[in-house]
């Protein structure tokens, strides 16, 4: 029987033969280090994983997300070895890579302690100097049970394999069960081993950076239900300056949490008798909230939207005809009962604009119809994701849903593409990213041919806005494709923020129709458009971008009047009457703390202008001028200040 002795592979774009045998790793002359895997017909694999005639083979690089992922996950391995190594009885839960690192859930007798997190991560360091090696190995269930049987979760995750969840699927989620196992290079010896797909880094050795970062309580997929494991997180770079350039922003981060910034400046607070994740305004940040709101309130009107108002309850009737009992109860709050009628608050507000829209007949003439509503939604968040505004159970969407016949739709999300953008520059964003979320490969609504034309009209629309964007396959949600607007803030963190949707299931489930020109009944097409995402969230975005510095715009207190002394009031009151005049917010500063004092409070307030005041400005008819950098510019006549001020306001400048 003859043998093939060789056979053709496309290798990162070109034509090659190899010979019989040859692996991914071999055809690409990969280091282990710079190339740590492969894409095989689009499949990551390892760089032992053997090819095969017409195989299409990429290089995959440590400094590529593909490549980070990849080594951070067998980072994970690595610390749980370790903690294996030093807690015998940790049992293992799930170890995925995250985004800028990893973590990985353990059940032990008592929480881990930062002197713990030392020892772990000294043994790390021993693991990967030794350069154990990753090797894949395929097992049947029933092997892998008998290999398992020490490992409870382990157990519960082979009975799961296709229903995993996306951080469960780096264990389970191929078509077959696989298991790593960590081999010693010079013996040969089986060090440790884990349920895993894969792929992982040639060996240990390869892992240049690492660190980590914290642990906490974390419960078993996610169910308050099941047990309380111990979670640790960690990071891992390619590089150890890309390591503290990350860590670097994590201590930039931290002293722009807007939680901090929001109790350091006044602005809201999260009573405990109110309840997690509900949020009181106090005045300053009601000023700043009330500000965004009004100026989105003009931009919209001006945009052609019409302007609604809906309940905060609703019949659970609304949300079964809506589908939202059926697959997001979970993330309601529990019923009300009340005369015989069942009564739920809302968690979105689309189908409230459905009932306005079939409120009475509508012509094409009508369309687009542009409804927009800042409207308060209620959803029942996990105490443990809350996090201060960015992830509340009570917030308010900048809410908009537009119904236009199927010939306008390309052109309305072209529109509306560019007011997204245009709004949030407006607010002084100005790196964006798009990413089009298309029709998931099985569960979905909708003919495909609807999907097909939502998904040219998105894609349009990204090609005529000319935002750099990718293609996220499959990521749509099963009634509608997408696009989502990403920002990068001022330290570089990238945030969700706006989304277009074109939603193929509502106006089938309201039975919603327009009258068209030739007299017929048509279905229009309804597009779901939050700009902000919620006010709350963009608040805090926005906080944590200026460092709670908010542009004179946006700032609760734009400007303060410091007298040298108590007979320079007066002056600087004055002064304040013209300020309010043109609108602007002001305060004098009449308290008995020192002048330096009082500046000092100003800079701690982050108020953009600082007004000074002593006898050769009174004498003079002029202030001076003290900025947050603390440049100060002396005996500026007063129209001229006011005039300052009021540009740089309506301007909408950062100072």
């Amino acid at each position: 029987m003859s043998t093939v002795s060789e056979f053709r592979i496309t290798l990162d774009g070109d034509e090659r033969v190899v010979a019989a045998g040859t692996t991914a790793g071999e055809a690409l002359d990969a280091d282990g280090r710079s190339v740590i895997a492969a894409r095989v017909n689009g499949q990551a694999r390892d760089l032992a994983h053997p090819l095969a005639e017409g195989d299409v083979v990429e290089s995959v690089t440590i400094d590529s997300e593909e490549g980070r992922a990849i080594m951070r996950h067998s980072t994970a391995h690595v610390m749980a070895q370790a903690v294996q190594d030093l807690f015998p009885e940790a049992k293992l839960g799930i170890g995925p890579p995250v985004e800028n690192g990893f973590y990985y859930d353990f059940d032990v007798a008592q929480p881990f302690t930062p002197e713990d997190l030392k020892r772990i991560e000294k043994r790390m360091r021993e693991i990967v100097k030794q350069g154990q090696e990753f090797r894949r190995r395929p097992v049947s269930d029933q092997d892998a049970r008998q290999e398992l049987a020490g490992e409870p979760y382990k157990l519960e995750l082979i009975g799961l394999k296709g229903g995993a969840s996306d951080e469960e699927s780096v264990e389970v989620g191929g078509g077959e069960l696989t298991i790593y196992d960590n081999i010693d290079p010079k013996s040969g010896d089986l060090r440790w081993k884990d349920l895993c797909r894969g792929p992982h880094v040639p060996s240990t050795r390869v892992i240049p950076v690492f660190k980590l970062m914290r642990s906490g309580g974390a419960y078993w997929r996610g169910s308050e239900k099941n047990p309380q494991l111990q979670r640790i997180y960690g990071t891992a770079w390619e590089s150890k300056e890309r390591q503290d350039e990350y860590l670097h922003m994590l201590e930039e981060a931290e002293k722009r949490d807007h939680r901090k910034l929001g109790a350091e400046l006044d602005l809201f607070s999260f009573p405990s008798e109110i309840g997690g994740g509900l949020a009181v305004w106090h005045p300053k940040g009601g000023v700043t909230r009330r500000v965004m709101e009004e100026y989105s309130r003009q931009r919209h009107e001006r945009g052609g939207y019409e302007f609604v108002v809906t309940p905060h309850l609703t019949k659970s009737t609304l949300f079964e005809t809506s589908g939202h009992l059926d697959w997001y109860a979970e993330g309601m709050y529990p019923p009300m009962e009340m005369e015989g009628a069942t009564y739920y608050p809302k968690p979105m507000n689309c189908p409230f604009h459905i009932m306005i829209y079939k409120a009475r007949g509508r012509s094409y003439r009508e369309l687009p119809l542009r409804m927009f509503e800042l409207g308060t939604v209620y959803r029942f968040e996990k105490s443990g994701v809350l996090h201060g505004l960015t992830r509340a159970r009570g917030f308010t969407q900048d809410d908009s849903h537009i119904f236009c016949a199927p010939e306008q739709l390309a052109d309305e999300l072209a529109s509306l593409l560019q007011f997204v953008i245009d709004l949030l520059r407006d607010y002084g964003l100005t790196e964006f990213e798009a990413e089009l979320a298309t029709r998931p490969e099985e569960k979905y609504v909708g003919e495909l041919w609807e999907w097909e034309q939502a998904t040219e009209a998105l894609r349009h629309a990204l090609e005529k806005s000319g935002l750099p964007y990718v293609v996220a396959e499959g990521e749509g949600a099963f009634y509608a494709p997408k696009i989502d607007v990403h920002i990068r803030d001022a330290i570089g963190r990238r945030w969700q923020l706006s989304t277009l949707q074109v939603d193929l299931q509502m106006p089938q489930r309201f039975d919603l129709e327009f009258q068209a020109s030739d007299g017929t009944r048509r279905r229009p097409y309804m597009i779901h458009r939050a700009l902000f995402g919620s006010v709350e969230r963009f608040f805090a975005i926005l906080l944590e971008h200026y460092a709670g510095a908010l542009p004179p715009w946006l700032a609760p207190v734009q400007v303060v009047g410091i007298p040298i002394a108590d007979e320079h009031v007066p002056h600087l009151e004055q002064v304040a009457a013209k300020l309010r005049d043109k609108g602007i917010r002001v305060e004098v500063d009449t308290s008995s703390d020192r002048m330096q004092k009082k500046i000092r409070n100003a800079q701690k307030q982050k108020i953009p202008y600082m007004l000074l005041a002593g006898d050769d400005d009174v004498s003079k008819g002029a202030v001076s001028f003290r900025y947050r950098s603390g440049e100060q510019k002396n005996g500026v006549p007063i129209d001229e200040a006011i005039a300052e001020i009021v540009d740089a306001v309506d301007r909408h400048i950062q100072v």
